[in-house]
């Protein structure tokens, strides 16, 4: 779903246009670049991250690790500055990113990761 919806905001699609008002889509355009490139990060590292662990590759938590800080970076830039449309959703993605890295921790600690 991240990536997904990174495309539809990098190639600017008419159906990523239609889910948003005029007002959030110029608030989109003038984010700072750091902001994408973290949710590029984000997404990307999250669903190599999401390959690896199916796979059992201990690489796997690295990715997870990177794909978090991104998020943090992202959502804390949305969170801070009023930007988020959905505070609760926001601290969701927050929260199963943190979930994400606990369980590729805890696999590898149990060996299941190679």
């Amino acid at each position: 779903m991240g990536v997904n919806a990174y495309l539809q905001q990098a190639y600017n699609t008419e159906s990523y246009r239609a889910m948003y008002t005029a007002e959030q889509l110029e608030i989109e355009s003038n984010l700072p670049a750091f902001v994408t490139a973290a949710f590029a990060i984000a997404v990307f590292a999250g669903a190599l991250a999401a390959i690896g662990l199916l796979l059992r590759k201990s690489w796997s938590v690295k990715l997870w690790v990177l794909s978090l800080i991104a998020v943090i970076v992202q959502m804390g830039y949305l969170l801070i500055n009023g930007f988020a449309s959905s505070t609760g959703m926001t601290i969701m993605i927050i929260a199963f990113a943190f979930i994400f890295v606990w369980f590729a921790r805890k696999s590898e600690a149990n060996g299941w990761l190679s």
